[in-house]
């Protein structure tokens, strides 16, 4: 982070990548507004902006989930694989459970929607630079309503997860399947399908993707 601000304070160097022009535009202008961010790095996909990371090291990155060509998350792995991945924040327009995950496991700080206020959008650029990851509480607001309620019964005190249902939902987490999941854990691929069930049963959840997130909510993982 650069020096320069009076009383002290850092500005913080953000680069943005997104296909639209117009969300560059308008992310930059609104960062402008804070006195303590800039934008110092513009791409308008996961190509171009590897070229440019190649020389210029923002503190944070503002990615669109999805872009012709390299998306968001191809942008993050490429860049976990190489070492050289600063705290990143993946926006969208929609809520979307497995850009979620994915992001996760690539290694995202944070999920937000496009629509994002000014204060929220600074706040969080403000919260990775200094570590944080805003995935909880930071989930975007309609993926927990989905997590708490939003078409599937929710559970206001769920039974506990056991100790072996807590490694077994880490690893769901990752993206193992049921398979995956047996050979790192010992059991049988039928013992951890019981276990994916009492999961599901005990989070008050129907699928992987909302247990892994429910999990989240609850601090499991």
């Amino acid at each position: 982070m650069d020096q320069g601000i009076p009383g002290g304070r850092s500005v913080i160097r953000v680069g943005v990548v997104d296909d639209q022009a117009l969300v560059r535009s308008g992310v930059r202008g609104l960062l402008e507004l804070t006195g303590d961010i800039q934008v110092a790095l513009e791409a308008a996909d996961g190509a171009e902006a590897l070229e440019r990371l190649m020389v210029s090291r923002p503190d944070v990155l503002l990615l669109d989930v999805r872009m012709p060509g390299m998306s968001g998350i191809d942008l993050l792995r490429v860049l976990n694989d190489r070492g050289r991945l600063p705290p990143a924040i993946l926006l969208t327009t929609f809520d979307d459970d497995e850009a979620l995950l994915a992001g996760m496991r690539a290694g995202a700080r944070g999920f937000l929607l496009k629509d994002i206020s000014l204060e929220r959008l600074a706040d969080a650029v403000r919260r990775a630079a200094a570590g944080e990851t805003l995935f909880r509480p930071g989930l975007t607001e309609r993926v927990l309503d989905g997590v708490r309620g939003g078409g599937f019964p929710k559970l206001d005190l769920p039974e506990r997860l056991t100790s072996r249902e807590v490694e077994v939902l880490a690893l769901m987490a990752g993206g193992f399947n049921n398979r995956e999941i047996a050979d790192a854990l010992g059991p049988s691929e039928g013992t951890i399908k019981n276990h994916v069930s009492s999961i599901l049963s005990k989070l008050g959840v129907r699928d992987r993707v909302r247990a892994v997130l429910r999990g989240l909510e609850l601090g499991y993982i």
